[in-house]
């Protein structure tokens, strides 16, 4: 495991929120080192503050039962997944009310797995399909079901069609966010289930950065023309997002020492098991591996879902309990991440931007890790700079 400069001191925390007690580092830079320096490829004149805010404007809704992927609907409302009772539910975006829609046939929760990341099709409007990662006997699969509305409440979901099977399934690191990219392509994380050597067999769907059409065949532009792997070298893929010059961005789960923010190119190998984290701050990282643009000792992050706004990366840590901001110039950070809401609300899952600088932010205390106290878990509205 590659070691790096010492984590940097106490983050002074803008907005309405408390700070961490110890703030990450940038690769291969210390706590007196300058973040960022010239941007590859940013615009100085766009970059966002170095200090951001954040202030949570209400409650959504609450009392819901281990959730994980979110998926906002047109209209403002939204549907959000219970990974351990394998259902959908309908959240009203303006009074909170949940309607469960429906169940996904086939899931089989166990340890991390279960019913985990949704997305909308790129055609949402005129085919109703809602996609889901989830847990079965056999692996970890994507599959796709028509919404209809106009059905019973609790039988609104169509049959699962599979699009992907085969993705290696375990007790821990079954990845599982989904997510359309810019180009209509669907992107998966995925884990390697505990077995670091699948991470660097390419002939392997676990530890990877999935690419492929809305049907699940490999997308035109992969590295390999009859394979769905985009990159590799990652042990368990949570967060996908892009930027607004359409830059794919993916968080990671370390082991030990380093939970990263990395930006995703094709056919790159990001280095699990051999490296962990970063010393290079060129994005080469070491032995021809590509480096973090960002790290966190695990402690402070375990970072699952991630999404763009305002000019920075906002990304929820789970272990950390805190909510952390990634300001971006191009692809340099232009300031160390900032936490928020540390400590305030548990374990936070997911986090999806609503548009106009608000954020949805679903929080994991029922996850069988947490502390579940009154309420939980609930997703929360934020209004973010």
């Amino acid at each position: 495991m590659t070691a790096v400069g010492a984590a940097a001191a106490l983050l002074l925390v803008a907005g309405c929120s408390s700070g961490s007690d110890e703030g990450p580092v940038f690769p291969g830079q210390g706590e007196n080192s300058t973040p960022g320096g010239p941007s590859r490829s940013g615009d100085a004149a766009q970059a966002p503050p170095a200090k951001g805010s954040v202030k949570v404007v209400d409650t959504v809704t609450e009392d819901l039962e281990s959730p994980w992927g979110l998926a906002p609907l047109p209209g403002g409302d939204l549907l959000v997944s219970s990974r351990d009772e394998g259902t959908i539910t309908r959240v009203d975006g303006d009074s909170g009310k949940k309607t469960v829609i429906g169940s996904v046939s086939g899931v089989e929760p166990a340890g991390e797995g279960g019913l985990m990341g949704l997305a909308l099709s790129p055609s949402y409007a005129s085919d109703r399909m809602v996609y889901a990662y989830f847990t079965t006997a056999s692996d970890n699969r994507i599959a796709r079901m028509r919404y209809d509305e106009k059905k019973p409440v609790g039988r609104q979901l169509g049959a699962p069609s599979t699009v992907l099977r085969g993705i290696p399934k375990g007790v821990n690191h079954n990845g599982g966010r989904i997510a359309f990219g810019p180009d209509k392509m669907l992107y998966a994380g995925t884990g390697e289930t505990g077995d670091p050597d699948l991470a660097q067999d390419k002939t392997s769907l676990g530890g990877k950065i999935l690419r492929m059409t809305p049907d699940g065949q490999p997308a035109d532009g992969n590295p390999e023309a009859d394979s769905v792997v985009y990159s590799y070298g990652h042990r368990n893929v949570q967060g996908l997002a892009w930027d607004k010059d359409k830059r794919l961005w993916a968080a990671e789960f370390g082991q030990d020492t380093w939970d990263e923010l990395n930006l995703i190119e094709a056919g790159k190998n990001y280095g699990w098991p051999e490296v962990e984290g970063g010393a290079n701050g060129d994005g080469e990282g070491e032995g021809g591996f590509t480096g973090p643009v960002a790290q966190w000792k695990t402690f402070e992050a375990s970072p699952s879902g991630i999404t763009w706004a305002e000019g920075s990366i906002w990304m929820a840590g789970l272990r950390g309990q805190k909510l952390w901001r990634i300001p971006l110039d191009g692809t340099d950070p232009v300031a160390k991440p900032e936490a928020f809401l540390s400590d305030e609300y548990g374990r936070l899952r997911t986090v999806e931007s609503a548009g106009r600088g608000k954020l949805w932010l679903v929080t994991n205390e029922t996850d069988g890790r947490g502390t579940p106290g009154e309420g939980d878990d609930r997703i929360l509205r934020l209004e973010v700079k």
